[in-house]
Parts: structure tokens; sequence; C-alpha cells
């Protein structure tokens, strides 16, 4: 039974402090101080194990939150850890990255703070590792099949550990020169340190499942070797071509797509080298509003960037919900993370409409201000103005994956928008060939890649075995709330 007047007692949220902004900047690693235990509990307390628990309809995953929130309360750890395991592979990841759809939808949060579910997740997993409740999870039988994944992001590693407690014989393929996707080379330190997927692979590996990287499937093995070779395929390839902005100027040197910089940040890092893309001492525009630009944010103030200035095509959206957005829909509020509390300037409303170059290098940016949209087109009503920038970052979103080598010559069926077509099953138009997360989906949320790859796994092992025993949460037509 949950505390019937814990939200009653607790009527606020509360999160764990962020460290000092002039400390942290001064260092990659995550925001956060430690969470006590009290609070914790007194939050999890606010759970009311509603009737209808709306929390699960916004999760992918169906993760059995009030349960592990009430396990949490009464500080049955262990016990929460396996209810958390029973629906998502990964919640050191969501728990950091997942912008959390299930407290959008909390019933709690109709009038008052929704119950912090995110944070209980992670202070959940945090607490297994360390008394080392996370051990490897061997399968039964040995099956004898062969199943190829290639790539290793969130969709990619959650297929693959799947497959892997089912019986199978997996290898995972990354071209990168360490596992993790945009998990390792995407994401900056101070939002999720790397040593949290080092040890998740450390259980993987321990189950059986292999791990190769450096390798480009389709140029480093062959298309016809991979098929002969594996008996199943998974393309968990992501959506990475990036959107581009065509105006005048565009090939002006500093004009950078986000997804160059972010990684070659994350690799000097690791490498304790200077980055090749640095933004210290320059003038910085990220164009894009989303969390790949807030990324950018963060880590231009941490290489030292002279200014740093955010440009989002939208208008400022409203701090709470209005009747647009009624509960249980994800709401279009006003969110700021870490890293806008930083430094730099948010800049609402702008269209940037032009590159300006002084002997091929950028010294600026013209834009409309004040912009509508009407339509499909970009109405401003506020005029021009410049913005000074030796850097300009393009965090636009991504497009749907990228297709030479691999894609092409597998000969897969692409949708209209250029997305990995599949059916119900996962399965794409090529026998034995299965997608999930981005490729097939579209850009989305890493909560949607786990979940996708769990299902993908269970048509696979359907496909080989006739049946299966693992859950499949989700169809690949279900789209998320909001």
């Amino acid at each position: 039974m949950p505390d019937p007047s814990g939200f009653l007692k607790h009527t606020m949220a509360q999160l764990p402090a962020r460290r000092p902004v002039p400390l942290r900047l001064r260092d990659w690693n995550e925001v956060y101080q430690e969470f006590d235990e009290t609070t914790l509990r007194n939050q999890a307390s606010r759970c009311m194990d509603c009737g209808i628990p709306f929390c699960h309809q916004g999760c992918p995953l169906g993760n059995l939150i009030p349960d592990w929130n009430d396990l949490s309360r009464t500080g049955q750890w262990r016990d929460a850890i396996e209810r958390l395991h029973a629906t998502n592979n990964f919640p050191e990841f969501t728990g950091r990255l997942c912008p959390a759809p299930c407290e959008s939808a909390c019933v709690l949060g109709i009038n008052q703070d929704p119950v912090t579910i995110k944070q209980i997740e992670v202070e959940i997993i945090d607490r297994a590792f360390e008394e080392g409740w996370v051990p490897p999870v061997h399968p039964h039988q040995l099956t004898g099949k062969r199943v190829a994944v290639v790539g290793s992001g969130p969709a990619g590693l959650a297929a693959a550990q799947q497959l892997t407690r089912a019986g199978h014989m997996v290898t995972v393929f990354e071209r990168d020169e360490r596992i993790g996707g945009l998990l390792r080379y995407g994401i900056p330190d101070f939002k999720m340190e790397k040593r949290h997927i080092d040890r998740r692979l450390v259980q993987m590996e321990a189950e059986g499942t292999i791990f190769r990287v450096g390798v480009n499937v389709g140029v480093d093995v062959t298309v016809e070797k991979l098929r002969a070779s594996y008996n199943a395929v998974v393309l968990a390839v992501g959506a990475l071509e990036p959107r581009e902005l065509d105006v005048p100027g565009r090939d002006l040197d500093g004009v950078v797509q986000a997804m160059d910089y972010l990684p070659e940040a994350n690799r000097a890092l690791y490498e304790g080298r200077a980055a090749r893309i640095d933004a210290r001492g320059k003038r910085v525009v990220i164009i894009g509003g989303g969390d790949t630009g807030a990324d950018c944010l963060g880590t231009a103030l941490r290489q030292g960037a002279a200014s740093v200035h955010q440009f989002d095509i939208n208008p400022e959206p409203p701090k709470s919900r209005d009747e647009t957005m009624p509960w249980p829909t994800y709401p279009r509020v006003l969110r700021s993370s870490a890293a806008h509390q930083e430094g730099g300037e948010r800049v609402f409303a702008a269209n940037t409409i032009e590159f300006i170059g002084r002997d091929g290098a950028l010294v600026g940016l013209k834009a409309h201000e004040d912009v509508r949209r009407e339509g499909r087109s970009i109405v401003s009503v506020g005029g021009e103005f410049t913005q000074e920038a030796d850097l300009v970052l393009l965090a636009l979103g991504f497009t749907g994956p990228q297709r030479p080598d691999l894609l092409d010559k597998l000969g897969v069926e692409l949708t209209e928008r250029g997305d990995v077509k599949r059916d119900e099953n996962y399965q794409t138009s090529v026998e034995g060939v299965f997608v999930a997360g981005d490729g097939g989906r579209g850009q989305s949320l890493i909560v949607w890649a786990i979940a996708e790859g769990r299902a993908a796994a269970a048509a696979v092992d359907e496909w080989l075995e006739g049946e299966t025993a693992l859950p499949r949460p989700i169809a690949p037509h279900a789209q998320p709330l909001g």
C-alpha cells in the first residue's frame, strides 16, 4: 500500500542540488550533488498508486512506476531494482537523459508538482550498482543462432542484451572506436558520465554479448558476408543525417554541425587533448532550441567561449500548461536545462537568413526577429538584426539514417521521409533484417529507442524460434504523448 497521505505531507517536488556554476564550469563532471535517502523516500511517498496509473501510458517502456516508487518509500531497494529492470534494461541512461513523459502524465501533476519519477529511478539503479545487485543474467539454454546488431546506441544495446538473454549468440558492430553511439559521443559528460555506459558493458560482456568496434558494416564487413554469417540482422543505426540550413554563407569556415562539434569535444576529453573545434575565446551562436542545442551551450561554456547565444525559431513557450496542452499530454512549456543556468542568452522567435563572412571565415549572421509560422511559411513581424559570431553550431535535428554503404547495399526500402521501412514485427523489406530505434522511427527519445530495441528483440527471437518469451512492449506505429 502507498502512503495515502504522502502527497499531502510532501506537496513540493525536490531534486538534488546542482553544484555551484563557477565550480562545475571548471570540469566535465555531472552537475548534480548526492541526494539524501530521507528526502528521496519522502519524494517516493508522494506517489498515490493511482487506480489508473497514467504514468504507465506516458512511458513507452511501460515502467512499473508505482511499484518501485513504493518499494523505494519503504527502503526495499533490491526489490525496487528488480521491478525497474523488469521493463527497462538501462535505467541509468533514462534516469539521466529522458525528458520524462511519465512525469507529465502523473495524476498528481494535475494540481501539484508531479512525482519526481526520473530521480527515484536513477537513485534505484545507482544504489543497485553500488551494492552489487546488477549481475550478469545468463540464458537457460543456447539456441545456436547468431544475430548481428549494427549500431551500439540505446536501441542496439537493448536489442543485444535481450537477444543474448534469449540464448542467441549476439555480436554488436560499431563503426566508432568505442561502444555507445550517441550515448557516448553525442551526450556530454556533464549530463551523463561515461562510466555509466562502461559498467553496463561489463555486465553485457559477462552475459556473452560480443562487441566489435571500429567496424563499418558495408565497408569493412560486406553485406554479403554479414548475411551469410548471421541468422538475423538488427539495424540500430540511428537517424544521424543532420538537418541543414540552406542559407547564403553556409560554406563559411566556422559554421559547423552540432554532431561534428559534440563528438569531437567528447573525444578530446577522452584523449586528453585540445578539441579541434574549440569555442575558447569565440563568440558562439547555437541555432536550435532543443536538447542538442543545450548540450552545445554547456560544452561551449566549459571550453571558455567569450559569449554564447542560442537561437530558437519558436516563440518563447509558457512556463506552465495552458488550455492548449491539457493533462496528461506532454506539455510544450519552457524547459531550462542545467546548461541554461550556467550562462549564455536564449533568443526566441529568431530565424537565421544569412551567414556573414570575411576572407572565407565567419564573422556574424543576419536573422529575422519575432518570427511567426503561417502554414509552412516563416513570417517576420520584427525586421532584421545582425549578430556577431566566430562559431555557429547547427543543432537543427536529423532527417533520417545515413544511407551509403549499409542501407543502400542491403537494399532495404525506405519511407517517404527516409526512414527504414518496416512492418509490425520490425522486419524490413529484406527477409531476416530488422530495424529498431531512430533508424526506423525517426529522431525520437532515448526511452523510445530502448523500448523499440526490446520489442524488436522479441520479434527477432520469435522469427528465429517460432515463439518468444521476451516482452514486447510496443508496436512501431505507436507514438509518444505530445
